[in-house]
């Protein structure tokens, strides 16, 4: 009698704790809601807050905007809102702190009887401060050599568009819309450039500007054809195909050097990794001979 009481009270309490946990998470839920419409920020999003607040303080603003080149890799990645800026700002801040707090620590704990206190901590901030620039940079490199090698994908179907009879902004917009999974990069910027159109300024001039935001010498040629194209019609679409076979041309050029030096990169590892293996096979034996006859 006992055992069928406990396993009772055990799916009982069971029961009890589920319904109590559902009437916490219906509390938690009715709690965000209420926080969002008074316009607080929820628990889950504190660090975020945090992060917002010390971008925009003064001197996550000083160092951004202090510095032409980090505004310049910002447009490039595409990072042109307030908010993304802000966002590295506080990166930009936060990590040599946090380097220099985390230097201070091992520092006090591992090696407490270090003569020059200063030198890891300073090297540590000088490369925290560093970091978040390099990666913005590498990161910039990275998307501009997507933006190239979509580029010749977006003539392609460019010309198809135009052939079929539609206009240079429709063509942008079906685009901007459609190819949202074929050029993620090239229809983000599209989108951009269509929005400032649509609140009335010009269609080649905000493709000017956004070349010289990105950088990409692919991408800014194809742009110059177009505002051909918007100013004179249907003439540059033979420039618009020799550009295309260019920009084939330099494809397949890089790959071909990428290649070479892939080979000798190989060939290096065979000689490091293959050729004392080879020796050992095919000198071995006769290293042994030898060595026997010495030794008798």
């Amino acid at each position: 009698m006992k055992m069928p009481l406990l396993i009772s009270a055990l799916l009982f309490l069971g029961a009890a704790l589920l319904l109590l946990g559902s009437l916490l998470e219906q509390r938690r839920r009715a709690r965000q809601i209420v926080q969002r419409l008074d316009g607080k920020v929820s628990g889950d999003h504190r660090f975020s807050q945090w992060l917002q607040a010390l971008g925009a303080s003064r001197i996550g603003q000083q160092t951004v905007n202090l510095d032409n080149e980090t505004q310049a890799l910002l447009n490039r990645l595409g990072w042109r809102s307030a908010r993304q800026r802000t966002l590295f700002a506080a990166f930009q801040v936060g990590i040599p702190v946090l380097a220099l707090a985390l230097s201070l620590l091992i520092q006090g704990l591992f090696y407490p009887v270090v003569e020059n206190h200063w030198i890891a901590p300073a090297f540590a901030t000088g490369i925290g401060y560093l970091l978040p620039k390099r990666l913005l940079a590498a990161a910039a490199q990275r998307r501009q050599r997507q933006l190239a090698s979509e580029t010749s994908t977006f003539i392609a179907l460019l010309r198809i568009l135009f052939e079929s009879g539609m206009a240079v902004e429709q063509s942008l917009r079906v685009l901007s819309i459609e190819g949202k999974q074929l050029l993620p990069n090239l229809t983000h910027e599209l989108r951009l450039v269509l929005a400032r159109v649509d609140s009335g300024l010009e269609l080649g001039e905000e493709l000017n500007k956004t070349t010289r935001l990105l950088g990409v010498d692919e991408f800014t040629d194809t742009c110059v054809i177009l505002q051909q194209l918007i100013h004179q019609g249907g003439g540059a679409l033979k420039s618009l195909l020799s550009l295309k076979q260019l920009l084939d041309d330099r494809r397949l050029t890089r790959l071909q050097e990428y290649i070479s030096k892939m080979s000798a990169k190989m060939s290096v590892v065979m000689m490091l990794f293959l050729f004392p293996a080879l020796m050992i096979v095919l000198a071995g034996p006769g290293f042994t001979a030898l060595a026997r006859a010495f030794a008798s």
